[in-house]
């Protein structure tokens, strides 16, 4: 059931719920999450029962404040602490290691977890009143496209969902920056929320992630990922739609809906003026409502990798993958290699 996320009772069932071993969907700036308590092996079970999403994926634990970290993680380097006195509550996922009470299924069985402070109201009160750490994935099937809204949670969850508190639409719209601070060279997982050159302002030049072949070390890392049913293609000088294709076009803004938007029979305008923020604020829901076309192809135009247009052609690329990837993959994994699921 969908519950206004401003309403105290609302709350209160929610938190009850969370307390209890159960799923409660949820508001952050960034997405929609899929929370259950996070030291609660049972209830960790359920998230990944819900979202069909494999064991070796990691989840992200949300905390109410710095002052509850201490239950979740081991260490707190002085960088995690500049960064989180900079950036929380805020879209910053930080990887550190973990306290032994954290189930392994939370991590995926890896001595590190991850843990943000959310910024959203919504997200914040629940953690609040349930007073406990809340494990939360994206609250959508695993490797289709991020929910911002409550009702994209209960298009793609339904019943799977004991209460969906509605906060409206999430303000960022994609996922948080994850950075690991494990080890002695802070290293990139995810672009996200916060852009990598603001992290480096902070504390020093960021790594991207070190070579773990199909092993993902960060949510969101699938080959192919936040997946639409249409097949995608990035817009380039040589791929256009064809003479005979229903296609659509996610355009990053209204000029390029003017220049080509005769060739679509559906179009998307993600900025009124090109914006990157308010560009990955409607990126999913755009990609949601297209998707819900039965097109042929949805061509999706490029934008520039500063700050959050690294988030939004992170998303993009991994949509983009093709279809033939998955069977290829499933054929490996009974074959008995180690390789990633993509839905």
């Amino acid at each position: 059931m969908i519950l206004p996320g401003n309403d105290p009772a609302a709350l209160r069932v929610a938190a009850d719920t969370v307390r209890a071993g159960g799923l409660v969907a949820f508001p952050t700036e960034t997405v929609y999450g899929l929370g259950c308590d996070a030291l609660n092996p049972d209830a960790v079970q359920q998230v990944f029962r819900a979202k069909r999403r494999p064991a070796f994926d990691p989840l992200i634990v949300h905390v109410a404040d710095r002052t509850r970290l201490d239950l979740i993680v081991r260490d707190v380097p002085p960088r995690a602490q500049r960064l989180m006195e900079r950036f929380w509550p805020g879209p910053l996922t930080l990887v550190l290691p973990k306290q032994a009470r954290v189930p392994d299924a939370v991590t995926a069985g890896r001595p590190t977890v991850a843990v943000r402070q959310p910024a959203h109201p919504v997200a914040r009160a629940l953690l609040k009143a349930a007073g406990i750490p809340i494990a939360a994935p994206s609250a959508n099937p695993f490797g289709y496209v991020s929910p911002t809204t409550a009702s994209h949670v209960l298009d793609g969850l339904g019943e799977e969902v004991s209460v969906i508190l509605d906060g409206g639409p999430c303000p960022i719209g994609v996922e948080s920056t994850i950075l690991s601070l494990a080890d002695s060279t802070p290293r990139l997982l995810r672009p996200g929320g916060i852009a990598r050159q603001d992290i480096e302002a902070v504390i020093g030049l960021v790594e991207g992630p070190a070579s773990q072949g199909s092993v993902s070390l960060a949510p969101g890392q699938s080959p192919r990922h936040y997946a639409t049913r249409t097949p995608v293609t990035i817009l380039s000088g040589d791929r256009h739609p064809e003479a005979q294709e229903r296609a659509g076009l996610l355009a990053m803004s209204p000029a390029t809906h003017h220049r080509l938007g005769g060739r679509f029979c559906a179009v998307e305008v993600l900025s009124s003026s090109g914006d990157l923020a308010e560009a990955a604020a409607n990126l999913f829901a755009a990609l949601r409502r297209l998707d819900r076309l039965e097109l042929d192809r949805l061509y999706v135009e490029p934008c520039p990798e500063l700050g959050l247009g690294a988030a939004i052609m992170d998303r993009l690329r991994r949509c983009a993958v093709p279809h033939e990837l998955l069977s290829l993959q499933r054929k490996h994994r009974t074959q008995g290699y180690r390789t990633e699921e993509a839905l």
